[in-house]
């Protein structure tokens, strides 16, 4: 029978929780590599971006898809089994793209074995985590995992863009990939999959947790799952918000900021620095996001993050200039909402869909997520070859921010929640 964790020792949820946001911060390294490459593979083999941005694509989708399958594995094998082989196959998939040299090889490694493997310890790991270990400080536990990925891009991006400018592309990939193959043992050694592996209960918790159940097969819960969640309103307005979130994040700027500061004469490493300062404030607003998420409607901090990240986005094109000093202003200001989104919608998820099913299906959420990505990160790389700018993609992005805005508000109404699932909110 666990016991509750003496008031004077540090409670072993806080070392997993640690662990976790070390794991989604490589992770975060990997996911921003293309960011760094586009240009000198561009130069290299003459890759036009749109051909480069179909790899990425195919990356952001499988990143997606494979989030409520990894929930459901997590439940089948435990956290730390998946985790470690994880990050084994993100490891071997990212060193080889270093003898890649046709396009097809980069949709194969970068696009689908990349994809799949980060797609497996995304945000759904942090929610799964959550979930499982804290009773207490959830929001604000969430939003520091979610900050992970900022902490990831501040700490990676500008050594790679470094290692790109001074030795070459190669170099900078075998940097995330050492990162990956180093953690995968220390996950194996030091991860644990419930509380009652080393008999506590949850962090704040006031009962016992109630017995965990061994989920059976892993695609058959999450679709499941799926069929289930799609008879709600919030499922797809939750969705469809979060679709608008990837496309503006991880397709659009994460993918196509440093190529557009390139297009204005920006140096790469100069370029680099604007996105790892996003990183940097995306660690307070996030962090700070989980603390309003525990206080706060959740719907009307979305309505915010979306309506400010639109008006960001539209101004975008004009922040291009000689002094910088307008892409600045952007970086700070983007970056406190970068990921923001994410400890609202995981607090509104579980109370949707229940404590059991909250990490698959935000898994089904982050998927339309990385849907969102792989569509603005293709269609960015398409306007730009096609129009010769980027200044479409900026405004038509922003408008759905705009509309993604206004659709938070209405999560939550009457008729919102499945019947299956409405009892079980937590």
């Amino acid at each position: 029978m666990p016991a509750a964790p003496l008031p004077n020792r540090l409670h072993y949820g806080w070392i997993v929780a640690a662990l976790t946001f070390v794991t989604l911060l490589v992770a975060a390294g990997i996911r921003s590599a293309p960011g760094v490459m586009m240009v000198p593979l561009e130069a290299e083999f003459g890759w036009s971006r749109a051909t480069i941005s179909v790899s990425v694509s195919v990356n952001l989708i499988l990143y997606g898809l494979m989030a409520p399958f990894a929930a459901a594995v997590m439940d089948r094998i435990g956290v730390r089994r998946t985790m470690a082989l994880a990050l084994a196959v993100l490891a071997v998939g990212v060193l080889a793209t270093t003898a890649m040299s046709r396009p097809w090889h980069m949709t194969l490694l970068w696009g689908i074995v990349v994809g799949g493997g980060s797609g497996t310890i995304a945000l759904v790991l942090g929610a799964t985590v959550v979930s499982r270990w804290f009773d207490a400080y959830r929001g604000t536990v969430m939003g520091v995992l979610s900050a992970a990925t900022a902490t990831g891009q501040l700490i990676f991006l500008p050594q790679m863009a470094w290692l790109v400018e001074h030795w070459g592309w190669r170099e900078a990939v075998m940097l995330i990939a050492a990162a990956a193959a180093v953690l995968a043992p220390v996950i194996w050694l030091f991860m644990r999959d419930r509380p009652v592996d080393v008999g506590l209960w949850p962090v704040g918790a006031t009962e016992a947790p109630p017995h965990a159940v061994r989920a059976g097969n892993p695609a058959v819960a999450a679709i499941v799952a799926l069929k289930d969640g799609m008879r709600s309103r919030d499922f797809w307005l939750l969705a469809g918000t979060f679709f608008v979130c990837g496309l503006s994040t991880n397709g659009l700027i994460g993918t196509h900021l440093i190529p557009a500061c390139f297009d204005h004469g920006i140096p790469e490493v100069k370029a680099a620095g604007l996105l790892a300062a996003m990183g940097l404030f995306d660690m307070v607003g996030t962090t700070l996001s989980g603390w309003l998420s525990d206080r706060w409607d959740s719907r009307k901090l979305l309505f915010w993050y979306y309506g400010l990240r639109g008006l960001s986005l539209i101004f975008l094109d004009w922040a291009f200039g000689p002094d910088v000093f307008g892409l600045w202003l952007f970086a700070v200001f983007y970056g406190l909402d970068w990921i923001a989104t994410v400890p609202p919608t995981v607090k509104l998820c579980a109370q949707a869909f229940g404590r059991e099913r909250a990490g698959v299906m935000f898994g089904w959420i982050f998927a339309s997520h990385q849907v969102g990505a792989a569509v603005a990160a293709f269609m960015a790389g398409w306007i730009r070859t096609d129009l010769g700018d980027y200044y479409l993609a900026f405004v038509a992005a922003g408008l759905t921010c705009l509309v993604a805005a206004a659709m938070a508000l209405m999560i939550g109404r009457k008729g919102g929640m499945a019947p299956a699932v409405q009892g079980e909110a937590a």
